[in-house]
């Protein structure tokens, strides 16, 4: 159905309200996350739109803590500003960070690698750039928006959500922990890695949660490739986007279900909707989710912004 899959064929499809409230579920995927930076911006501009929740998963999950820091601390602007100087801060890093220092021909051998080992201090740029640009405290006694954001437990593999009021540094880096790059994040005595790996984004918890009359979906990791992969680089690359978009896509096809079946009043009065970072960007799929250039993380923003423009345009019928 092309860039906006309104309800995915299931709920009220009738012209959405100009104005409304909204909740967003934010997927993870590494620097592909700029382009729900752009979306986020452009939706930042839209003050028809009030926002009720937001779900995340990785990338999807620190932005949706930075929107969230940005709006508590100084507004909608405060938000743009934010996200924007977080990204750009991320880009100078990308130097720093671990994989990326090494050279194209020993890329292999540091997959090979435990991070406890060719990461010995521990550095990791995000958590510099969360400290510096989020106030913890203040976003869990002020935000005025809702916040899920998923990690993976390592003991059982299960989903922890850890909501407004209990959010911290660390739980956003939990969400970020790819285990391949980063320590393991201890919480409490627990580990957990990447949220991507069992809900990426929550959706049908964001549901439950929210009181939003319509949902938006920001889905950054391909689901679609051209042709199948030949080289074990192109396999790796193409496995790790299936398993990430799992979680995603199962968790449509249960609402899809709910809805077939009568499901309840709330669920047949919502609106769903997703954006897609492969709708606006024909290559995603063969592109880099470690690259954190500048020139791709602002091409990736403009088309999140374009893909944004497009929603709100057909959302109320103007296309």
């Amino acid at each position: 159905m092309g860039l906006i899959d309104q309800a995915f064929g299931l709920f009220d499809r009738q012209t959405a309200p100009r104005t409304a409230r909204i909740s967003l579920a934010l997927q993870g995927g590494g620097s592909f996350g700029a382009f729900t930076w752009g979306v986020l911006d452009r939706l930042l501009e839209a003050d028809e739109l009030a926002l009720d929740s937001i779900s995340g998963a990785s990338a999807g999950a620190v932005n949706a803590v930075l929107l969230a820091s940005g709006l508590a601390e100084g507004g909608r602007a405060g938000a743009r500003q934010k996200l924007q100087r977080f990204w750009r801060r991320m880009s100078d890093a990308a130097s720093f960070l671990p994989l990326t220092a090494f050279p194209a021909g020993l890329a292999p051998l540091a997959r090979a690698l435990s991070p406890y080992h060719f990461n010995p201090f521990d550095l990791n740029p995000l958590r510099r750039a969360l400290a510096s640009e989020v106030d913890f405290e203040r976003l869990n006694s002020a935000s005025e928006v809702r916040l899920l954001v998923a990690a993976t437990r390592v003991a059982d593999g299960s989903l922890r959500i850890f909501r407004s009021g209990e959010l911290s540094i660390d739980a956003v880096l939990a969400s970020a922990c790819l285990p391949t790059i980063h320590r393991t994040i201890e919480i409490d005595g627990e580990g957990y890695w990447d949220g991507g790996y069992v809900a990426n984004p929550p959706l049908i918890q964001l549901v439950h949660e929210s009181d939003a009359e319509e949902i938006l979906i920001v889905q950054v990791t391909p689901n679609r490739v051209a042709q199948a992969p030949i080289t074990p680089r192109e396999i790796e690359k193409r496995l790790g986007q299936i398993a990430f978009n799992a979680p995603l896509n199962a968790e449509i096809e249960a609402l899809k279900l709910a809805a077939s079946l009568g499901a309840t009043p709330k669920l047949r009065q919502l609106r769903i909707a997703r954006v897609a970072a492969e709708d606006e960007i024909d290559d995603l799929a063969q592109r880099n989710a470690a690259d954190l250039g500048w020139p791709f993380l602002e091409s990736l923003r403009d088309a999140g912004r374009q893909a944004a423009q497009t929603w709100l345009d057909e959302r109320v019928g103007t296309a």
